[in-house]
């Protein structure tokens, strides 16, 4: 990939009026490359890791993307990690700054790797996404999770596809 891109993200089928039936195709084993990629960053409240507020900050924080035009178009990607069995944060790939949302940035190498099935499995995925950098003689770093539809959406279009992305030393 190149420098700040990702796959391609599809979002052409949308039969839920809610979140786009994911395509998998290029997203599995690709190297991410970003250097200063631009995010707006948000947190939302757990408990025991299972999340309460995420439908509202989601939305409020797509509001604002989509106000600013500071959607990547064609390169989308929610980068998402448990800070704490309480709190969890969450990356909104943008092009540009978006007021009223924090910023951030985020440079480093990452692999990725697509995962089906019920989030109850995020920590098997966790766990695996460590083992294949160590595999590629990397020492892992954080690990996200991409995760593609909500669960109403995941359960209309019969796939829950959950994108893990590895940090890589």
């Amino acid at each position: 990939m190149q420098t700040n891109e990702t796959p391609h993200y599809d979002a052409g089928v949308n039969r839920t009026g809610c979140c786009p039936k994911f395509n998998p195709g290029g997203w599995d084993d690709q190297e991410l490359h970003f250097r200063d990629k631009p995010f707006v960053r948000a947190t939302t409240r757990s408990v025991m890791h299972v999340p309460v507020n995420m439908g509202a900050v989601f939305a409020r924080v797509n509001q604002h993307i989509d106000a600013a035009g500071a959607s990547a178009d064609g390169q989308f990607i929610v980068l998402s990690r448990d800070l704490s069995p309480w709190t969890s944060e969450h990356l909104f790939s943008v092009s540009k700054a978006v007021p009223e949302e924090e910023m951030t940035t985020l440079s480093g190498d990452f692999l990725t790797k697509v995962f089906e099935g019920p989030y109850s499995q995020a920590s098997q995925w966790h766990e695996e996404m460590r083992q294949i950098a160590r595999e590629r003689k990397s020492e892992p770093g954080d690990v996200y999770f991409f995760y593609t539809t909500c669960p109403k959406c995941a359960k209309a279009y019969g796939k829950n596809y959950i994108v893990g992305v590895a940090a890589i030393a």
